[in-house]
């Protein structure tokens, strides 16, 4: 989800200094391994891009507390163990503080202290806390802005704080049981707790939105795992995929994947029904056109509901008329969306940005295959109008200057620089390592663009307008022919990664070519050398296929996209290798990518370094990197798509299915997969496959029974 002006920061393990993140929705909440939030790092409870804590901090008898574990319960809640430290003479503590923490349109803490000791015993709890009401850039950035005035008011069990900037306003209400002294940002309970007994409290933190609060999804007094949000979180992964495989790295890959995607819904009050994916977090709880298009792509065999919801979504924001400040062009699909409080720092200092290349064409490609995967007509007809926009978006805006290419220029100096997913200011560059200018047109754009313009042809034969699904037919043999002729570098044997202003080709050796063979655009005579290429040893690391070749100018194994390594990148690699032939090095990459994750507990982060195997035997961790990220905890089901060889067009010829595994995953299955209004197994032993309940016809190599 890369927006070029922010970079987010890890989840590491727990530990003296780790920094935990929980989500739900549209909240998410960093703290320390304590449970503790600190002004001076960026931590707090951020719910709809604004912090609502920037301080929340425990104390007994005035002394922080000592942080034994962190037990995560669900993507949205953790209880914190810790203890008071022990005192002066003594080896232990007798005093367990376990702080259960749930977060979800704000938050609620149950804090437990438990005295293990023998005697009865006296103490002070402290909490103190305090928000600022700053932006989500202002909190990752750490740049404190110059604030309206925060008035505090304290009323009965808690005391509030709120502020106005213009027209709008936001407040927060902190409120403990069990009676506590109240003072403007503090709450004071004296306790005295029996031995062998424990004395509960709970804290709630309620925002409100220009006046009005939100409504929490946990009842006082009920239980919290029977919640709206852990409902949810149960139901979906009860309806996800699950692996039986020797490989146990493979199992656990799935299941986390599963969990964090949990984490990540967003769920729309006025669309009950509606499902999307916030891009990641911590820092990017909010949907993103091409992210959340590309996650939704790799959870067809999960849960179409999500392209759907996608789709709906971006349809009600697609643009409708010129603003060069948020890059809207009638038919673009947007970049994002926000909604914290103004602060003018932002490109475009409006809630939606429109600045991506690619959102556009993505959003057609994937209502064409949503088609495939037995979405009816009737349901996607309300969409084609959205579709027919954004491809008269190609040709009146995408193609800036006529010949035929679709590139970028951001319209003004507030916007992005590059627009296309590597969109760090650096991210398209030469062999020599010199930035290209824009206008740039990416490799892979085209490729979407291409694929874009054949998804409509099939969406236009199936309501019977043969006319109308022969022009765009033409206009992707065209495409791919002058793309074939421009980009392709016959010395070098692989595609350009775009041309730039002069339509010069940038000759870098990046992965951008895997998407070209991921929407078929590469012509088959070059598709091996393209092959050899993304296998390289300047490429391959042996954990993934990097960004770009380790000898090009501008190759750093520690940057954001000129050597690192992204998972869903490498994705939609392995499933342009596995769409013309390359079963072995798509084997090869997936496994890599199991391997790696194998080292960030199972999951797969939003990039890592790219240094080589040889160079260290695990991967090595990107400083900024988001996790959960959607497209990366998506890029599992993907992988497995690509190795099963699944390949689903339901309207059609039905399923095909042509598994080839690596011999360390088997013998394996894979059960809930679903496809059109069905679910189905596929089971793949050494001797074959077999595909169970298939709802249609299945095609692919002999079975095993």
């Amino acid at each position: 989800m890369t927006d070029g002006w922010v970079f987010t920061g890890p989840t590491p393990s727990a530990g003296a200094t780790a920094q935990v993140t929980l989500v739900e929705g549209r909240s998410f909440c960093i703290s320390d391994a304590s449970g503790d939030m600190d002004p001076a790092r960026a931590h707090g409870l951020i719910v709809k891009d604004t912090r609502f804590l920037a301080n929340f901090q425990l104390r007994v008898d005035g002394e922080p507390l000592e942080c034994l574990d962190v037990q995560r319960i669900d993507p949205h809640s953790a209880a914190y163990v810790t203890r008071r430290r022990p005192r002066d003479g003594v080896a232990d503590s007798t005093l367990l503080v376990v702080r259960r923490r749930y977060v979800g349109n704000g938050m609620v803490e149950e804090i437990s202290v438990a005295n293990l000791g023998r005697e009865t015993t006296a103490l002070r709890l402290s909490l103190s806390a305090a928000t600022d009401f700053a932006g989500l850039f202002e909190v990752k950035d750490g740049r404190p802005l110059h604030q309206a005035a925060i008035t505090t008011s304290v009323t009965g069990s808690g005391w509030s704080q709120s502020q106005q900037r213009g027209a709008e306003s936001r407040s927060v209400d902190v409120t403990g049981s069990g009676g506590p002294d109240v003072r403007p940002g503090l709450h004071t309970w004296d306790l005295v707790v029996g031995a062998r007994e424990t004395a509960t409290l709970t804290v709630r933190v309620v925002p409100f939105f220009d006046g009005v609060p939100l409504t929490t999804p946990y009842v006082p007094g009920e239980p919290h795992h029977d919640s709206p949000p852990a409902i949810r979180h149960a139901r979906w992964r009860q309806r996800s995929p699950s692996v039986r495989s020797p490989d146990i790295h493979l199992v656990r890959l799935v299941r986390n994947s599963t969990d964090d995607l949990a984490g990540l819904r967003i769920d729309d009050p006025e669309h009950p029904s509606r499902i999307v994916m916030a891009a990641g977090a911590p820092w990017f709880m909010t949907i993103f056109g091409r992210d959340s298009l590309l996650t939704s792509w790799m959870l067809l065999p999960v849960d179409s509901r999500v392209a759907r919801g996608t789709l709906e979504t971006l349809s009600e924001h697609q643009g409708t008329t010129l603003h060069p400040t948020r890059e809207e062009e009638p038919g673009r699909i947007l970049h994002e969306i926000r909604s914290g409080l103004d602060t003018g720092q932002t490109p475009g200092t409006d809630d939606v940005y429109y600045g991506s290349i690619d959102a556009t064409p993505l959003f057609v490609m994937l209502l064409g295959e949503l088609h495939r995967w037995g979405a009816p007509l009737t349901d996607l007809e309300p969409l084609l109008p959205h579709a027919d926009r954004a491809l008269e978006w190609v040709d009146a805006y995408g193609d800036r200057d006529g010949d035929g290419f679709v590139e970028y220029a951001r319209a003004t100096d507030r916007g992005l620089l590059n627009q296309g997913w590597k969109d760090s200011f650096d991210g398209v560059t030469f062999a020599s390592g010199l930035t290209a200018e824009p206008p740039i047109a990416l490799a892979e754009v085209q490729g979407y663009v291409y694929a874009a313009w054949l998804a409509r042809a099939r969406l236009a034969r199936a309501m019977g307008e043969e006319e109308r699904a022969r022009h765009c037919e033409e206009r992707a043999t065209q495409l791919a022919r002058r793309f074939n002729e421009a980009f392709w570098l016959p010395r070098q044997g692989y595609y350009a990664l775009a041309l730039d202003c002069d339509k010069r080709p940038v000759d870098s050796l990046a992965s951008n070519m895997g998407h070209c063979l991921w929407t078929g655009i590469a012509a088959p005579e070059h598709a091996r050398s393209v092959a050899a290429a993304l296998l390289s040893e300047e490429m391959f690391s042996g954990f993934g296929v990097r960004t770009l070749g380790s000898n090009m100018g501008a190759y750093n194994p520690m940057s954001y996209h000129n050597g690192s390594v992204w998972p869903h990148d490498n994705a939609i690699v392995v499933a342009g290798l596995r769409r013309y032939g390359f079963v072995d090095g798509a084997k090869q990459v997936a496994v890599g990518l199991v391997d790696a994750a194998a080292s960030f507990d199972d999951r797969l982060p939003e990039l890592f370094c790219g240094f080589g195997r040889d160079e260290f035997p695990e991967p090595v961790p990107y400083p900024t990197s988001c996790a959960p990220q959607a497209w990366a905890a998506a890029a599992p089901f993907s992988l497995l798509r690509s190795l099963l060889g699944l390949e689903p067009d339901l309207p059609a010829t039905g399923i095909n299915c042509e598994p080839d595994l690596s011999a360390r995953f088997l013998p394996f299955s894979i059960d809930q997969l679903h496809v059109g209004t069905e679910t189905i197994r596929i089971e793949v032993d050494a001797t074959g496959h077999a595909v169970v309940d298939a709802p249609v016809h299945v095609s692919g190599e002999a079975d095993r029974h």
